[in-house]
């Protein structure tokens, strides 16, 4: 009875999900547990190798599994993404944009390059398939947008201006798409996650830095990427999450309610 029931709320059976940037670690726990609520899932990333490592580990979870080379900075290469997704599947019902990079700078030093190179991967990336795939929706009659913010959304932290600045760009984008895609069918959500040690991150993760993270982090540890899953799966089903649209969740272990 209680599987079931749950099985109703949270369920992805017969969907497909695009996850870009499922290569990577938080991606890959995301694929992992849309793949586990028995989503099709299709793994975007830049680079074949990691697309099909992970889809050979989805397919022990889930039959249904794919992948398809993009390059987040071309708005070609995301409209090709959606024509393969729709050859395989015929629509998609959800795209989570997780996508990232970081550099560490002082400010002064930081160059035109390392700016415009985190505003495109990071920013202008989601405006694009929020674009790109939310038309798609539009017209086949709704689906869920989950964009991957940041703690940095809310706050700013040293020596990441750019990435901070770039994650605050997302959740105020991922605001206004909601507003206007609300009436159309298709909800757009944020979430924001703490301090989950990643590729884009670790060179930043100096011993300093770990120990003013760990003071400013209530539960007093990193977060381990399957736990962004739960959030994940309640703003992507159409049924447990059908009544939101326009928020984010932190997933941070109480960082931002310790700054705020």
């Amino acid at each position: 009875m209680v599987e079931s029931y749950l099985k109703d709320l949270f369920g992805l059976e017969g969907q497909t999900a695009v996850v870009i940037g499922g290569a990577g670690v938080l991606g890959g726990a995301l694929c992992r547990g849309l793949a586990g609520a028995g989503a099709h899932v299709l793994v975007a990333d830049l680079t074949e190798e990691g697309c099909q490592n992970r889809v050979a580990e989805l397919k022990q979870i889930h039959e249904r599994a794919s992948f398809a080379l993009v390059d987040v900075t071309s708005r070609k290469s995301l409209e090709d993404l959606l024509a393969t997704a729709v050859q395989q599947a015929g629509r998609v019902q959800i795209l989570v944009n997780c996508a990232g990079v970081n550099a560490a700078n002082d400010f002064l030093e930081a160059t035109d390059a390392d700016w415009d190179r985190i505003m495109t991967i990071n920013l202008r990336a989601v405006f694009q398939a929020c674009q790109v795939f939310g038309r798609h929706m539009i017209d086949a009659g709704g689906g869920a947008i989950v964009n991957i913010g940041s703690v940095t959304s809310h706050l700013p932290l040293s020596r990441v201006f750019a990435y901070s600045a770039s994650k605050a760009g997302v959740l105020n984008l991922t605001r206004n798409v909601a507003q206007e895609f609300a009436a159309k069918g298709v909800r757009v959500n944020c979430i924001c996650p703490g301090f989950f040690p990643a590729e884009q991150n670790r060179r930043v993760l100096t011993p300093e830095r770990i120990d003013s993270i760990m003071r400013g982090t209530p539960m007093k540890r990193f977060g381990e990427s399957d736990e962004l899953v739960g959030t994940l799966l309640l703003l992507a089903s159409s049924k447990a999450g059908q009544f939101i649209t326009g928020t984010h969740v932190n997933v941070d272990g109480g960082f931002t309610a310790a700054w705020f």
